[in-house]
């Protein structure tokens, strides 16, 4: 009897996949490149908690934000993590739902990433509150002051709807991790470390009912995932849209926000693969079918997004509203005009050369497109929440964000924060779903 092949095809079976997954982890010895991406990840968070300390010390006027720019980049980052959140989340979800054979080999770095980014992200809601030793405020509890959340505030729609999604994207997580935890616990050949995998893989057999219901749990998860990725981050641009202020208060933004969400969570994905096939040796399993589908994915997002721009200025300029031009003219030639064409540049022009079928299945190009993408979300959040704030209606209230040495740190900290839990991921589980490969078809039937 011939075995079937695995997605890698090439005649290797079910065994291959199993043997070549595992042993990352419980065989493989991680090399200098690990260890020192690890050391640097590391560093990089001690450098954020070292920068945090001296904030809560200081206060937030350490950072370059003032009046009449109040929000600088504690926001921008924020809302640019929950993009990778919400977007990588959204990619395993979908994916699963649409039952997609080529999302078995991604679906795993996918959800793995939602986790490290959106620690990442809840760091900065709860520095920028000013006073971060009471963030407990935001939670209803009774307390001797009678104290209660203010339920118009977006601080508390953030806080529930952030808690909320990585609840059930961790239970999804978990849930979708049993079976390979299972498979590690039969594997190690160390006692401490079967017992280990044997405890959080929490009696998983094999059998066929624990099959059953492990399924049927994760379509649910993966349903209840893609609705709160949705309405989640739509919450996220009800934080701009309720402000009655020109480039916010628009009906656009939660289709804009969502969009650029899976935008770049498809483009921090491939920025993470691309690497990780390399240096795990892992080309079998993320071949280049996968990274075309990606940057297709990619393109379609940005197609969007660059719809959405037009949109934006063509509403502007058709409703004559004399503050809403006046907010576009700033853009377009004001003080951060060059932080706006940066934006366009990235998001809107330099995806164009994925139009070009060499350029999708060529790792190099196709990193650094991505790389882009991703550095021009980050740009255009920041040029979405500076433009409408530096100039008022008055010119008593026009100003102007320029930021400081901390700023950067916090910036450059939350990377070493979804670096350094991502490392240690691919270090103690697998990095690619074992079971889902087990039931994806050849690459050969998978591509046609």
């Amino acid at each position: 009897m011939t075995m079937p092949q695995s997605v890698a095809g090439h005649g290797r079976d079910y065994a291959f996949s199993t043997d070549k997954i595992a042993d990352i982890v419980l065989a493989r010895r991680f090399g200098w490149r690990w260890w020192s991406s690890s050391v640097m990840a590391l560093l990089l968070v001690v450098m954020l908690l070292i920068a945090s300390g001296y904030l809560f010390f200081e206060g937030p006027g350490v950072w370059g934000i003032n009046i009449p720019v109040a929000w600088g980049y504690a926001i921008t980052n924020y809302v640019w993590w929950i993009d990778i959140t919400m977007g990588s989340a959204f990619i395993s979800a979908a994916l699963l739902l649409a039952r997609q054979p080529w999302g078995a080999a991604i679906g795993r770095t996918a959800e793995s990433m939602t986790l490290a980014a959106g620690a990442a992200a809840g760091v900065f809601p709860i520095l920028h509150l000013g006073r971060a030793y009471f963030f407990y405020w935001l939670l209803p509890y009774p307390d001797s002051m009678n104290l209660w959340p203010q339920w118009r505030s977006s601080l508390v729609w953030d806080f529930y709807g952030l808690a909320s999604f990585l609840a059930v994207a961790i239970l999804f997580f978990y849930v979708r991790l049993l079976p390979d935890l299972a498979t590690l616990r039969d594997r190690a050949r160390h006692p401490w470390v079967k017992v280990l995998y044997g405890l959080i893989a929490l009696g998983w057999r094999g059998e066929a009912r624990d099959w059953s219901r492990h399924a049927r749990l994760v379509l649910i998860l993966a349903g209840v995932l893609l609705v709160l990725v949705v309405f989640g981050h739509s919450m996220v641009a009800f934080d701009f849209s309720e402000a009655l202020l020109p480039g916010w208060h628009s009906t656009l933004f939660p289709p804009y926000f969502v969009t650029g969400a899976v935008d770049s969570g498809v483009c921090a994905l491939l920025c993470v693969l691309i690497p990780m096939r390399r240096n795990f040796d892992i080309k079998d399993f993320i071949t280049s079918y996968h990274l075309d589908n990606l940057a297709k994915l990619a393109l379609m997002m940005c197609q969007f997004i660059t719809y959405e721009y037009l949109a934006e200025i063509f509403t502007s300029y058709y409703s004559g509203d004399v503050y809403e031009i006046a907010l576009i003219e700033h853009r377009f030639f004001g003080l951060y005009s060059p932080l706006y064409w940066i934006a366009i540049a990235c998001i809107s022009i330099v995806p164009q050369l994925l139009w070009f079928p060499a350029l999708r299945r060529r790792p190099l190009p196709l990193f650094v497109i991505a790389a882009l993408v991703v550095a021009g979300m980050w740009v255009e959040r920041f040029m979405l929440i500076v433009t409408s704030l530096y100039q008022g209606f008055l010119p008593s209230d026009w100003g102007y964000f320029i930021p400081t040495e901390w700023d950067w740190i916090h910036l450059i900290g939350s990377m070493g924060i979804f670096a350094f839990m991502f490392l240690l991921f691919i270090r103690l589980l697998p990095a690619i779903s074992i079971s889902d490969m087990r039931r994806v078809p050849s690459a050969e039937k998978l591509q046609s």
